[in-house]
């Protein structure tokens, strides 16, 4: 049984204030000494990075969608281990979740499924008595869900506090907090989203103190704290890298995660039986195989991201030198060869599961920044190149020209390469007419388009991260596109939202817009790791 104080901060919608309220909460409880978990739902990699700096712990991600339901419980208890406290900020709206699947991976499913009260954060700056309307609403729309508090955003002033505070005494939600606008609390944004932490870190470093300060200040803490301690006891396994490699041994690939039937599941607890969605049981769709390359632009009705505010951060930093072992079954093959995992502020994205998963399959994981070093970790015998922003730093990245022809030679040995969307952009022969590592067939280049949502996917061939037939779940979210050559397999078989194939495949690389977390497939982290060795 996992016993940790929990909270999840949700909104009405996006842009309520839930990423200043929930990082200043963690913050502010761990200026008092307390041990705090910070967790975002959805796919989101750039709130996790302010959740790492105000918690001093790994930000991580609870996604229904890309992991499923199951794992949800077993992957926060891995996170939350050893605390006293555990803060979930929600994704776009308390109710919002994937297109067309009713609640599957909105905040309201992954509260129920973490058994956790709700804070609500309102934007109270138009309104006055009709916000008691808006959160009866919200109360009383699922009764599965225990919206246990509010705290109301963009308060005017003392007046205006007491006509909000008034309405809500008939609505029967506590108000926990009320602040007021800050400008030392604004985080600028750009093109997808937030900027990174590893961008900007002394100016991160003031706006999470500033957060923290701000909180500190409007919200009852103690009520805030005793409403975590009220939720119960979570049953269920934590998570394990180790014990998810060993169930990956002998070709327990994982992924293929069911999908529910769609519900809104008012009342529900957290979702029926799930049922394998049609058309993903492992072979390639007719038509797919033989097509080429990726099509950046996203397809007519796409929508429905979720959480696609951009994030993590410093999960991958915090890697350097990680030591991994064989895990058992592997017999007597104890070699840990280094993986290098691309780090730096140019590839912020990446999940700190991921990472663990390497090296619980006997992997050294060694971090690197491709905008500073001009070579591979020394031994390096494969290679991870995660998400993040290559657009932003291409002059640096094209400049930087002994790393690249260091990327280059590897892949040419054969090396397994693993690259998602940036690492994409950076292996292909050019970004934006900015020589890159030329190792993929392919001119890179922006575009105002952007594309995201969740994916259904099948492998298409055998390579160093999956066997063909095999299913994956996955998130696409940039505003790129690339012109392929020839040469090149296809990596995915596309199913959600529509059919199409994408990403490439060239001897040991693997090169995607597929944005992947391993949890839901450990057999991906076993399989290369296991090609790194051979």
């Amino acid at each position: 049984m996992v016993n940790v104080p929990r909270l999840v901060v949700a909104a009405p919608s996006s842009g309520s204030g839930k990423t200043t309220v929930a990082t200043g909460l963690m913050a502010a409880f761990a200026a008092r000494g307390l041990a705090v978990s910070g967790h975002k739902v959805g796919p989101d990699y750039i709130d996790p990075g302010f959740h790492t700096l105000a918690t001093g712990r790994p930000g991580r991600n609870l996604d229904a969608y890309m992991c499923g339901p199951d794992l949800i419980a077993p992957l926060f208890a891995h996170g939350a281990q050893g605390c006293g406290l555990a803060i979930v900020e929600g994704v776009m709206g308390l109710y919002d979740g994937a297109s067309g699947l009713g609640e599957l991976a909105s905040t309201a499913h992954v509260a129920k499924l973490l058994r956790a009260p709700v804070v609500l954060v309102v934007d109270a700056s138009s309104q006055s008595r009709s916000v008691a309307a808006l959160v009866h609403g919200f109360a009383s729309w699922d009764t599965g869900v225990r919206i246990g508090g509010v705290i109301l955003n963009k308060v005017g002033s003392d007046r205006h506090e007491a006509l909000l505070r008034e309405a809500l005494e008939e609505s029967g939600v506590p108000v926990l907090g009320a602040l007021r606008r800050a400008e030392g609390v604004s985080v600028p944004s750009r093109h997808l989203g937030l900027v990174p932490v590893a961008e900007r870190r002394a100016d991160a470093v003031a706006a999470v103190a500033a957060m923290a300060g701000q909180v500190s200040a409007g919200c009852d803490l103690e009520g805030l704290l005793a409403l975590a301690r009220s939720a119960p006891p979570l049953g269920g396994a934590v998570w394990d890298a180790g014990g998810a490699v060993a169930g990956a041994v002998g070709g327990a690939f994982g992924g293929g995660v069911p999908l529910p039937a769609p519900s809104r599941n008012r009342g529900s607890a957290p979702g029926p039986a799930p049922q394998t969605p049609e058309g993903l049981q492992g072979a390639a769709p007719e038509g797919l195989r033989g097509a080429q390359g990726l099509q950046g632009a996203a397809p007519e009705g796409v929508e429905g991201a979720q959480g696609l505010q951009g994030a993590t951060s410093d999960g991958v930093e915090g890697a350097q030198g990680l030591q991994g072992t064989a895990p058992e079954g592997l017999g007597d093959r104890v070699e840990a060869p280094v993986v290098a995992v691309a780090g730096g502020a140019a590839f912020t994205f990446s999940y700190a599961e991921n990472t663990e998963l390497l090296a619980a399959a006997g992997a050294e994981v060694v971090t690197f920044d491709p905008l500073r070093d001009e070579r591979l970790p020394e031994g390096t015998r494969g290679l991870v190149i995660g998400g993040g922003f290559p657009e932003v730093y291409a002059p640096e990245l094209s400049a930087n020209e002994p790393l690249r022809k260091a990327v280059a030679e590897l892949a040419e040995s054969g090396a397994p390469v693993a690259a998602e969307c940036a690492g994409l952009l950076y292996l292909a022969r050019s970004l934006d007419g900015l020589p890159m590592c030329g190792v993929l067939d392919a001119e890179a280049r922006m575009s105002k388009r952007l594309t995201l949502g969740y994916r259904d996917a099948v492998a298409l061939v055998d390579n160093v991260l999956a066997p063909a037939g095999a299913r994956m779940r996955g998130h696409e979210f940039h505003r790129s596109v690339l012109e392929p050559g020839a040469g090149d397999e296809p990596a995915w078989g596309m199913h959600r939202p529509e059919r199409r194939v994408e990403g490439f495949v060239r001897r040991g690389v693997h090169a995607s817009y597929l944005h992947t977390h391993w949890a839901s497939a450990p057999g991906a982290a076993l399989r290369f790791v296991e090609r790194c060795r051979g």
